[in-house]
Parts: C-alpha cells; sequence; structure tokens
C-alpha cells in the first residue's frame, strides 16, 4: 500500500474518469459531470497541481462544430474504425483483436482475486473505462494490494499509448482535454505506485 497515492480523492478521480470513458455523455448519470467540466467546477475538486489544470479547463470549454455527443460515438462506438481503441487487447495482442490474450490474463487476475464480473453486455473486461472503474471500487474497499497489481499489470502498461492515440485523434475539444486530463493523472499515478510497472509489448 502506498499512502500516499491511495488517499480519499485517487477513487474519486478514477471513478469520475472511468465513468466519462464508458458512458455517453447524455446518459443521465453522467451529464451533470459533463457540464461540471464545461462550467470548469471541476477543477478545484481535481488531485493535480492547479497550474497544470488550467490548460485543460480551457479545452473542457472549448466550443466544436461536432456535437460532444456526435463525438463520443465516433471515438468509441463506431460505425467506422475506432481511432484509438480502448481495449486493452487491442494494443497488447499480436492481432490487436478484442477478447484477446490480455483480456483472458485479466479474467484469470479476477477470479484470482474473487472479482465478481456483472456485465448484461459481452464487453471485455480490458476497457479502459472499466478498469478505471475497477481501480476506484479497490481503493473504495482498500483492496490495496488488488488495486496496486490491476494498476502495474493490467491498466498502465498499455493506457500512456492509447492515450497518447487518443488525444491526437479525438477532433474534439472536450475529449482530447479529458484524454489529457487522464495522461496527467495517470502519470501521477505512476510516478507513486510502489509497484513497477510491468513491460510488454505493445503493437500498435
Amino acid at each position: 500500500m502506498s499512502g500516499t497515492l491511495y488517499r480519499d480523492d485517487f477513487a474519486f478521480s478514477a471513478r469520475i474518469l472511468g465513468a466519462l470513458f464508458s458512458f455517453p455523455p447524455d446518459d443521465e448519470q453522467i451529464k451533470p459531470v459533463v457540464d461540471a467540466f464545461i462550467s470548469g467546477e471541476w477543477q478545484a475538486q481535481w488531485p493535480l497541481e492547479q497550474d497544470a489544470l488550467a490548460p485543460l479547463a480551457c479545452g473542457f470549454m472549448n466550443p466544436s462544430d461536432e456535437p460532444i455527443e456526435a463525438a463520443w460515438q465516433r471515438l468509441f462506438i463506431g460505425p467506422w474504425a475506432l481511432p484509438a481503441p480502448p481495449w486493452g487487447s487491442v494494443w497488447l495482442d499480436k492481432e490487436s483483436v478484442i477478447f484477446g490474450d490480455s483480456t483472458l490474463a485479466i479474467r484469470q487476475w479476477m477470479r484470482d482475486n474473487q472479482i465478481a464480473w456483472d456485465s448484461e453486455q459481452n464487453v471485455p473486461e480490458d476497457h479502459f473505462g472499466t478498469l478505471l472503474m475497477l481501480v476506484a471500487w479497490l481503493a473504495e474497499n482498500q483492496q490495496f494490494t488488488a488495486c496496486n497489481e490491476l494498476l502495474a499489470w493490467h491498466l498502465l502498461p498499455w493506457s500512456g499509448r492509447f492515450l497518447t492515440v487518443f488525444i491526437q485523434e479525438a477532433q474534439h475539444p472536450f475529449w482530447r482535454a479529458l484524454g489529457l486530463l487522464a495522461q496527467k493523472t495517470l502519470a501521477d499515478w505512476q510516478s507513486r505506485l510502489v509497484m513497477p510497472v510491468a513491460q510488454k509489448t505493445l503493437y500498435r
């Protein structure tokens, strides 16, 4: 356990990022969060230095000709190929497919840690947003060893590359700012993580 990492605002930031990367911005539970980012109300509560957040706050507020919902559809659903697929196996497997070996690895890890996967849809467990919300849940329940492992073995090895491509391809100020915020936040987590991050080959 790292006392400097698992402070109260760690789970908060993980859950907020996880939700924003998982659910459409017009979802009734997510829309108030999206509105808070657009209005700037989020900044004072975020657990990073305020100087680093100021440029991002402007990004969330910038208007776009593309509706935020349409951009979310383009980035996360399709129907065209996603510019930055949010599943770990796409980056970690030679064939760049979902439900690949890395998905099986995290399923086994979840079984080993007696973590039940509850989903009504056939969605891979290694989705970036899902893993962030699981990180939050583990921290909230003080399962710090499992949280360390999830970060070091199953999220951080590929999330940096995913976020770099996501930021490059977002083409919408809100989603680009969200990618930058996630990039800065996860880099801060990694700098304070007591367990070394696994070195894995990336195929995209």
